[in-house]
């Protein structure tokens, strides 16, 4: 279609007020956008838990694919309230877009003071501004209403090829939009036409165009590449000022790509509403939409060359399950055996000899904890251990590492509450690995489950050597965090022969087993502690069974 066919809305809904004159007295003309400070954003205004919240200001997309449609879709998958200004109205389905109605300027400022003024917003991520006057209305209240942080999806054409916004708006662009934002996020040929036309065809081209649009204004920049030619995989190149970091993923072959760029920019605002950094939150939204495409490849919606995909795709729990390479299953708690170098070390084990003795034992899962490994030993010992593991049928996470965790293809990782927060793991990781996380209190508990780990790690229930300064929770702690949690739950800290009777039998249905380290590891033959902790487990389910 023709921009001459993108009309503006001419008649109000019954019950909306068009053209109210505001008071904007309240302008902070002085404030520089780049020393803005979290006084802007009053988050300690009660005592309520602080909800990360993102405002999008883009166009409704009627096939719900893409626009404000996918950045609601992305940010509640992430778990981040998504807020809502309307700069357009689409007609469009899979096949392509049928008409653009644009809002008026002076309702687009209305709905920006609505929510800017009450909400208070942490991210405003943008996606379709179809004129010059909506980008200076934006500009003018982020202004006055400073937020931490702006995330440009610079949408000016389809996929389709359709255009969506006036291209006399690249001046307001350059000149207003891009000097503000903290990352602007264009595909190749958004970025060819924020440089005047230059073409892209290569990695080195990308980077170019990266350094170039650096220059004007924007803190970061990442120059998507999903349609650079000759390519197998999904190279995205993103700048800082300073370094360049060549993000690969792979190339799902799918028609259903309607709205990933809009869910990448969606995604990076909500992870930065959760206080991730720059460069994890591109990386997780990467991960994330490279997971919903493959897991939406085959699904039909719509009869054009460019279908939706799933944003909600972990709600399906039992396809989500099914989706799992592996599967998580609780009873592999039972008898969770939890590496230690330095006693490795002590005994004169390897850790492969090591974790080989403690599965002989009767060990179920193995975590590898080693602290004091310099990365490469750690890596290739990791690998090792991945064969025996499997070889046997028991999976095998790595402590803390996630970095390490997929280099080893490993089955997951354990986190602790000063690590990784959950919610990024899973993003990186994806649906496929398994993600424990150590819980003290029910909160904790509830907050794990809420970000989609697997199970929790609750201890130490006993005073124990293998952590300073470890705070206990008892049995009493050990209960009541089992009795709030959604999700299995292991014991650890502590436990070994002696207690670990009276911890399995404290009557909670979820307890699944105890993690132990010392009293296997700490030990001359690992083997033989292994089996005597098992041979109590078990006496212990067979009482619980009759």
């Amino acid at each position: 279609m023709n921009y001459s066919s993108i009309n503006p809305i001419h008649a109000a809904p019954e019950g909306f007020q068009f053209g109210r004159v505001w008071n904007c007295s309240s302008q902070i003309p002085s404030l520089n956008y780049r020393t803005r400070t979290f006084m802007a954003v009053q988050e300690d205004m009660t005592s309520k838990p602080r909800i990360p919240h993102v405002l999008t200001v883009a166009g409704s997309d009627s096939g719900a694919g893409a626009g404000i449609q996918a950045d609601l879709k992305a940010c509640a998958a992430l778990g981040v309230y998504c807020s809502t200004v309307i700069t357009a109205v689409t007609a469009q389905n899979t096949i392509g877009v049928q008409g653009v109605n644009l809002v008026p300027e002076d309702f687009v400022a209305e709905q920006l003071r609505s929510v800017l003024s009450d909400m208070q917003v942490h991210v405003v991520k943008t996606g379709m501004l179809p004129s010059i006057g909506v980008v200076e209305v934006l500009c003018h209240s982020l202004k006055e209403f400073p937020v931490r942080a702006l995330v440009v999806d610079p949408v000016m054409v389809s996929t389709s090829g359709d255009i969506l916004a006036d291209p006399s708006i690249l001046a307001g662009f350059r000149e207003e939009l891009l000097p503000m934002a903290d990352i602007v996020t264009p595909n190749l040929k958004e970025a060819s036409t924020l440089l005047g036309g230059v073409r892209l065809q290569t990695v080195a081209d990308m980077r170019s165009a990266a350094k170039l649009i650096h220059t004007l204004g924007p803190r970061n920049v990442l120059v998507k590449g999903g349609d650079l030619p000759d390519s197998l995989d999904a190279v995205d190149i993103f700048f800082d000022g300073e370094n360049f970091h060549e993000l690969r993923g792979s190339r799902v072959k799918t028609r259903n790509t309607h709205g990933t760029g809009c869910t990448l920019a969606s995604c990076i605002a909500a992870e930065l509403a959760k206080g991730s950094p720059m460069l994890l939150a591109v990386q997780v939204a990467k991960r994330f939409v490279e997971t919903a495409l493959d897991y939406s490849k085959d699904m039909a919606i719509g009869s054009g060359p460019q279908g939706p995909f799933d944003h909600l795709f972990k709600l399906k729990s039992n396809v989500y399950n099914s989706y799992r390479r592996r599967g998580f299953n609780p009873s592999d708690l039972f008898l969770y055996a939890v590496t230690d170098s330095g006693m490795n070390k002590k005994w004169g084990h390897s850790i492969t000899t090591a974790v080989k003795a403690a599965i002989e034992g009767g060990a179920t899962i193995i975590q590898l904890r080693e602290k004091d490994a310099g990365t490469r030993d750690f890596l290739e010992a990791a690998k090792a251990c991945v064969e025996i593991c499997r070889s046997h049928g028991v999976p095998l996470l790595i402590n803390d590492r996630i970095d390490v965790a997929l280099a080893c293809d490993a089955d997951g990782v354990h986190v602790g509450q000063s690590d990784m927060p959950v919610h990024v793991a899973r993003m990186i990781l994806g649906p496929e690995k398994v993600i424990g996380v150590s819980c003290k209190t029910p909160e904790q508990a509830e907050k794990a489950w809420a970000e989609g780990a697997d199970y929790i790690g609750c201890g130490g229930v006993f005073p124990t050597t293998t952590k300073a300064n470890n705070l206990t929770v008892g049995l009493d702690g050990l209960k009541t965090v089992c009795l709030a949690s959604k999700i299995p739950v292991v014991a650890i800290g502590g436990i070994g022969v002696a207690n670990a009777r009276s911890v399995m039998e404290i009557g909670a249905s979820n307890l699944k087993g105890v993690a132990v380290v010392s009293a296997l590891f700490d030990r001359e033959c690992v083997f033989t502690e292994t089996r005597k902790l098992h041979a109590v487990l078990t006496d212990v389910a067979a009482l619980v069974v009759k």
